[in-house]
């Protein structure tokens, strides 16, 4: 399994760019897992219905499941780290990309809209191998246009076949 992060500050259009690029690395054969990271507290369930009930009543681990699909809930390990969250996607995918965890040393492409006025994170973040973005940039790094996801999803094909 690789694994690929997509960071950037927020409103920036990570996610927006992984709509976009699922469907395009699904055509190359690829299966896809996606990780959305954020600091806020997560939750599924509502009050009052029988897996937030079980939960409740003690469950460490409960798996609401139905025709289509199943969602699981357990706790977060004390420490977030690629090993614990891919250990988590069974049967393992082809490509696992990151939404936000900016500080796990995985490879990355940074999604940077200087319009916002945030820094550049690749200039202090070794692990940030491309820069999707509007409009040309002071990096050493690759620079994709964030407005052509089809070359953003061949250059993420390329590293893949690279890295095989």
């Amino acid at each position: 399994m690789k694994t690929l992060g997509v960071v950037g500050y927020s409103g920036s259009g990570k996610t927006t760019l992984l709509c976009a690029l699922i469907p395009l690395l699904r055509g190359y054969g690829l299966k896809v897992a996606v990780v959305k990271s954020t600091h806020h507290d997560v939750d599924w369930d509502v009050p009052g219905k029988d897996s937030y009930r079980l939960r409740e009543a003690g469950a460490d681990t409960v798996l609401l499941q139905g025709p289509y699909r199943w969602f699981t809930t357990r706790p977060a390990p004390a420490e977030v780290s690629l090993e614990t969250i891919s250990a988590s996607l069974q049967p393992p995918p082809d490509l696992l990309l990151m939404e936000g965890n900016k500080a796990l040393a995985v490879p990355k492409i940074e999604v940077h809209r200087p319009t916002l006025g945030h820094p550049l994170l690749a200039a202090d973040d070794p692990c940030i191998m491309a820069v999707a973005t509007e409009s040309a940039l002071d990096t050493t790094c690759a620079q994709l246009d964030l407005n052509t996801p089809s070359a953003i999803a061949q250059f993420i094909w390329q590293w893949i076949k690279k890295e095989d």
